[in-house]
């Protein structure tokens, strides 16, 4: 939906010389786009690669394969969450396995682009914070338990330590997106720790 008004369109590869192929995407595109196929087309992919190589930089934007997110409890609202999600701890209402998404998958990401969320534990008192991050094929997802998402990384913050602990602590949690890896963070506000893990980017 985001690619429109197209002028030129590459063949690259070496598939790219096949007529059969070039008589299909022609007919396909109905003399909307022009086709250009470069000069040793069957090298292209491969020069692209060398130089991705010697400079990461080339690449500015690049589409998510998957939907990033991590696991949380929200306040559980009827009719909205299913009742089995519900989960009540010291009288009030949460519902579990909460997929917050960061990016979905095929949505555009600029390289070094880092998205943020904060986040309270479910208790002041907690001296372990433990943020699962998962990843899914489906751009629209809402549980961790959904079909096809899985677990991709751990973040396992310590805020022991703290003389008079906060009555909403925040943590904060940061993903970059890099060229081959995104970098995810856990911050805790109060003390500065934190806690990094890295996780693929091209699968």
């Amino acid at each position: 939906p985001e690619v429109t008004d197209i002028k030129f369109l590459f063949l690259v590869g070496g598939f790219a010389e096949s007529p059969l192929l070039q008589q299909a995407v022609q007919k396909m595109l109905q003399g909307r786009s022009r086709i250009i196929i470069p000069h040793d087309v069957g090298l292209t992919i491969l020069k692209g690669a060398v130089l991705f190589g010697l400079d990461p930089s080339v690449i500015k934007v690049r589409r998510s394969p998957l939907t990033y997110g991590v696991g949380v409890l929200n306040r559980f609202i009827e009719g909205k969450h299913p009742p089995e999600k519900m989960l009540v701890k010291d009288g009030t209402r949460w519902c579990t396995d909460v997929f917050d998404t960061f990016i979905s998958a095929d949505q555009s990401v600029a390289l070094g682009e880092t998205v943020k969320r904060s986040y309270t534990p479910a208790k002041p008192s907690q001296q372990v914070i433990v943020i699962h991050v998962y990843c899914s094929e489906k751009e629209s997802v809402s549980f961790i338990t959904d079909p096809g998402v899985r677990k991709c990384g751990t973040l396992k913050l310590d805020v022991s330590g703290t003389e008079s602990p906060a009555a909403r602590r925040e943590i904060q949690t940061l993903m970059q997106f890099g060229d081959t890896e995104i970098r995810a963070m856990a911050v805790d506000v109060a003390t500065s720790r934190s806690v990094k893990a890295s996780i693929d980017f091209l699968s």
